[in-house]
C-alpha cells in the first residue's frame, strides 16, 4: 500500500509536470502523451485513455484523442452533424454530458453482465479490468445553464482503462483526481492556442493570420513586397442571384470559391479577401519571377476544377457560372489598416488598383482571363502560351498597359 506521503509526491510531481508542460505551449498531443506516459512512470496500471473535446472550427465540431499502452495516442476529428452518431449516443461520456452524471465507474472484472456500454464490453474482450470516466469544465455554468451544455461547449471529457488483474487502486484514482483541475488548465490552454490558430487562418488567411498571432497588429504596420495580385470573379452571378432562393445563393456561391480558394492555396497563393462572388489572393512565395510562375501555373488549374464543378452541377440539375480572373505584378503594402477599434489586414498600393482596372477590362474585351505586361515579363521563360489582346490605357495609369490572355483551348 503506498502510504499518504508518497501519494501527496506523486500528485505533486505529477500537477508540476502538467503546469510547467502547459506553460511551455505543448500542443495538445504532445500534452496527453506525455501524461500517460507519466502516469505509467508513477505506477498507474494504465491501458488506455480517451479525452473528447469540442472544436471552433468551420468544419469539425470535435476532437477525440485516444492513447493505448504500447501503441501512443492520435487524435481524431469529428465533423458537424445534425444528428449525433450511434456510437457516440452509447458511449459513457455521452452519458455523461447529457444525463448530467458527474463519473461512472465500471469495474469489468467483476461484471456478470453485459455494460449498458457497448464500448466497455469491447475492452473487455481485450483485456480491459476498470473504467473510469468524468469531465472537466473550463468555466462554471450559469445558473441558467444546465452543466451538461457547458462541458460541451468549454470543458473535456476524459475516460482511463486499466488492464490490470484488480483494475485501478483508490490510490490511483486518487493521482487521477488531484491531477485533473491542472490537467484542465493545460488542455484549456493547448486549446486556445489552436482555435487561435485555427480562426485566424480561416477568417485572415494563412500569412495573415500568421502574422497577427506573431504580433502584427499595430494599426499602420505595413510591409513593402513586390507580388502578383489575382482578382478572380464569377460572371453571370447578380442575374442568377435575383432568381434563386437565398439557400441556393449560399450553396453555389460556397462551391466557386472553394475551387477558387483550393487553386490558390496549392499554388502557395494567400487569399487576402472575399468581395462578394470573387476574391482577392496574392501570390508571394519569393522573388518576382517565382511569384509570376506560380500565378500563371494556378490559371490552368482553375479552369480545369472549374469545368469539373460545372459538369457536377449539370448533372445535380443546378445552375452555373464562369468566371473572369485578372493578373498583375507590382509593388504593393501589406499589413494592418484602419481605426484603432476595427483593423483589416489588407493589401494597398497601385498594383492593386491596376488589379481592379485590369479586371474591369473583361467584358470589353471578350477575355476571361487577362495577364498584365509585368506578369508576362517576370515569368519569362513561359510554360504557357501567352496571346497578346493589345495595349490599353487604364483609368489613373500614366502609360498603357499590354494585357495578355492564355491560350490553351480553352478560350
Amino acid at each position: 500500500m503506498t502510504s499518504p506521503n508518497a501519494r501527496t509526491v506523486k500528485s505533486i510531481d505529477l500537477s508540476d509536470w502538467l503546469v510547467e508542460r502547459g506553460l511551455e505551449g505543448a500542443s495538445k498531443e504532445e500534452l496527453l502523451d506525455g501524461y500517460c506516459n507519466k502516469l505509467l512512470d508513477l505506477g498507474v496500471p494504465l491501458m488506455r485513455f480517451h479525452a473528447a473535446q469540442s472544436a471552433l472550427h468551420p468544419v469539425y465540431g470535435g476532437t477525440g484523442f485516444s492513447w493505448y499502452q504500447g501503441q501512443g495516442g492520435r487524435t481524431e476529428s469529428f465533423e458537424y452533424s445534425d444528428e449525433p452518431i450511434e456510437q457516440w449516443r452509447q458511449s459513457p461520456l455521452y452519458a455523461i454530458l447529457n444525463e448530467d452524471i458527474e463519473v461512472i465507474r465500471e469495474r469489468l472484472i467483476d461484471q456478470n453482465e453485459a455494460s449498458r456500454f457497448p464500448l466497455l464490453n469491447d475492452l473487455r474482450q481485450i483485456g480491459a479490468t476498470d473504467y473510469y470516466a468524468t469531465g472537466v469544465n473550463f468555466d462554471a455554468p450559469t445558473h441558467s445553464e444546465p452543466k451538461a451544455a457547458k462541458k460541451a461547449v468549454d470543458g473535456v471529457l476524459m475516460s482511463w482503462t486499466s488492464n490490470a488483474p484488480d483494475g485501478f487502486a483508490d490510490t490511483d484514482l486518487d493521482l487521477i483526481n488531484a491531477a485533473l483541475p491542472h490537467l484542465g488548465l493545460a488542455l484549456k490552454s493547448a486549446a486556445s492556442a489552436r482555435v487561435s490558430k485555427d480562426l485566424m487562418r480561416v477568417y485572415l488567411g494563412r500569412d495573415a493570420g500568421r502574422r497577427v498571432l506573431s504580433g502584427e497588429i499595430r494599426r499602420g504596420s505595413l510591409q513593402q513586397i513586390d507580388a502578383v495580385m489575382w482578382n478572380f470573379d464569377l460572371e453571370g452571378f447578380t442575374s442568377l442571384s435575383e432568381d434563386l432562393p437565398g439557400n441556393e445563393i449560399i450553396d453555389m456561391l460556397n462551391d466557386y470559391l472553394a475551387v477558387a480558394v483550393s487553386v490558390v492555396h496549392d499554388n502557395g497563393g494567400n487569399i487576402l479577401k472575399f468581395m462578394g462572388d470573387g476574391l482577392m489572393a496574392m501570390f508571394d512565395v519569393g522573388d518576382i519571377d517565382e511569384d509570376a510562375h506560380a500565378a500563371l501555373k494556378s490559371v490552368p488549374v482553375l479552369q480545369q476544377r472549374m469545368e469539373a464543378l460545372n459538369a457536377q452541377r449539370e448533372a445535380a440539375g443546378l445552375p452555373v457560372a464562369s468566371f473572369t480572373l485578372a493578373l498583375h505584378a507590382g509593388e504593393i503594402l501589406y499589413g494592418n489598416i484602419g481605426s484603432e477599434t476595427r483593423l483589416d489586414f489588407t493589401v494597398i498600393g497601385p498594383a492593386v488598383n491596376q488589379t481592379a482596372r485590369i479586371a474591369g477590362m473583361h467584358r470589353s474585351l471578350g477575355q476571361r482571363i487577362l495577364i498584365s505586361d509585368d506578369v508576362a515579363r517576370a515569368a519569362q521563360p513561359c510554360a504557357q502560351e501567352l496571346v497578346s489582346v493589345g495595349r490599353y490605357m487604364l483609368r489613373g495609369v500614366q502609360e498603357p498597359k499590354e494585357l495578355f490572355t492564355v491560350y490553351n483551348g480553352r478560350q
